[in-house]
């Protein structure tokens, strides 16, 4: 499937490029932390044969502008309606809204600041639990080690974040033990990272604001994900009303990445069953 890089600029200047591939109803969706143009692709080539998918690196990730001074959701909400905004333009229909992990929480932010252009809302496994004065002293020790270039000491700062399992942690670096990863890459993920930790540490815990969400939403989930991920999520589908909630069982966080595929059906078909767009409305 042939895909098409734009730019698309935000409120504040900030430069934001966008892979697009596929024709249809158009479908944005949000990569999470350490992520890019990258993360979605093999679920956006499921998807490409009836949509037009939308794939943003989000600031901080190349090949998009990295602003200076810190993050806030904010500024990614503002990012994220100049990307739709973009789509409803180009296609004349509102979008498909669609974000994992980081960029489930960015879609949250982004349905209930201005849910206009939404027609639908998936979101897979934001951690929610992740914000607050809690990550402030681990967003320290992550500058700190990303400033000595301590590539050890950021996994271990970004671990007490995500709250991965050692054993999970274990079995991902013996997974990837002969791979050399690419130094400009990983200092692009690294700078991601950090400006995502900012935005995490300036925002709330609080779920309850999502109850304010009024588009219909799907809430995805792997049984295998690690606590306290499940309760955050089963506490997220008790609060937006309606919201539509799939538990996978035998997958984890990584889902996108292990099995694309079921991601892709389910995505495809609550899209079928959202209610129709209005052309040009």
């Amino acid at each position: 499937m042939n895909s098409r890089d734009q730019s698309v600029e935000s409120a504040d200047g900030t430069r934001l490029v966008v892979r697009r591939l596929g024709v249809g109803d158009p479908i944005i969706l949000v990569h999470g932390s350490g992520g890019g143009l990258h993360s979605w692709a093999t679920v956006a080539e499921h998807l490409a044969d009836d949509h037009e998918v939308w794939l943003p690196a989000r600031r901080g990730y190349g090949p998009s502008d990295v602003p200076a001074g810190t993050k806030s959701f904010r500024d990614e909400t503002a990012d994220l309606l100049a990307v739709i905004d973009a789509a409803r333009q180009s296609s004349s229909r509102p979008v498909h809204l669609a974000g994992a992990s980081y960029g489930a929480t960015l879609a949250l932010h982004t349905a209930l600041a201005d849910p206009r252009d939404v027609r639908s809302l998936a979101i897979f496994e934001p951690p929610l639990f992740a914000a607050g004065a809690e990550i402030a002293p681990l967003l320290d020790r992550y500058r700190a080690a990303f400033e000595r270039d301590d590539a050890v000491a950021m996994a271990a700062a970004l671990n007490d974040v995500t709250r991965v399992p050692a054993e999970i942690v274990a079995a991902i670096a013996a997974g990837a033990a002969d791979r050399v990863p690419d130094p400009v890459e990983a200092r692009r993920s690294a700078i991601g990272w950090l400006h995502d930790l900012e935005a995490l540490a300036q925002d709330s815990t609080d779920i309850a604001r999502w109850s304010a969400i009024a588009v219909p939403t799907l809430l995805l989930a792997g049984a295998d994900t690690w606590e306290p991920m499940p309760t955050t999520m089963d506490t997220l589908a008790r609060t937006i009303p309606a919201a539509r909630y799939v538990v996978w069982p035998g997958q984890s966080h990584f889902v996108t990445m292990t099995a694309p595929t079921l991601v892709a059906d389910a995505l495809r078909q609550f899209f079928v069953e959202a209610p129709a767009a209005q052309p040009g409305g």
